[in-house]
């Protein structure tokens, strides 16, 4: 899917300076309590896979319809896991963002694992003692979820809390 159309018409403004987007992100367990990944095509890293939440939507069905994209899986949201702000990313094309994420664990409805657009390479269930190099934040998320504590966790004055 790419870049919407909304957040093309902010940067005709605003060209690469910063922009704070909401995003989402899934964690999802198979059967076997593998979780899965996607490789992103854009740098070949291993990710949870997400994305941006629309104007007007909410997060629980941008959840949704970002897994059914990206995934070809039909998921339902089950728990807010975590809610925290990303670090400044600078893309390729010198695009400035910030991401405020929702964090969901999700479980699998219905639907066939396939690559379902142009931002993935690859998707794939691993064990979670045998993740692929992920970003830190990537691995501690997925480590909150295999705790399955109860609660939501996020950042206050840099250090995790669980409320």
């Amino acid at each position: 899917m790419g870049i919407s159309s909304y957040i093309v018409s902010l940067r005709r403004r605003i060209g690469n300076d910063l922009l704070l987007l909401p995003s989402v992100g899934a964690v999802i367990f198979d059967d076997h309590r593998r979780v899965l990944l996607q490789q992103a095509r854009d740098d070949g890293k291993w990710y949870a896979p997400g994305g941006a939440v629309d104007p007007g939507e909410d997060p629980a069905d941008a959840i949704v319809r970002e897994m059914l994209e990206e995934t070809g899986l039909i998921v339902e949201p089950v728990r807010v896991l975590q809610v925290a702000t990303s670090a400044e990313i600078t893309y390729a094309n010198g695009h400035r963002c910030q991401y405020v994420g929702m964090s969901f664990i999700c479980r699998v409805v219905s639907g066939a694992l396939k690559v379902s657009d142009d931002e993935s390479l690859d998707l794939r269930f691993f064990d979670t003692d045998a993740l692929p190099p992920l970003p830190e934040y990537q691995r501690h998320r997925i480590e909150q979820a295999v705790a399955d504590e109860p609660g939501v966790w996020f950042r206050f004055k840099g250090e995790w809390r669980r409320a």
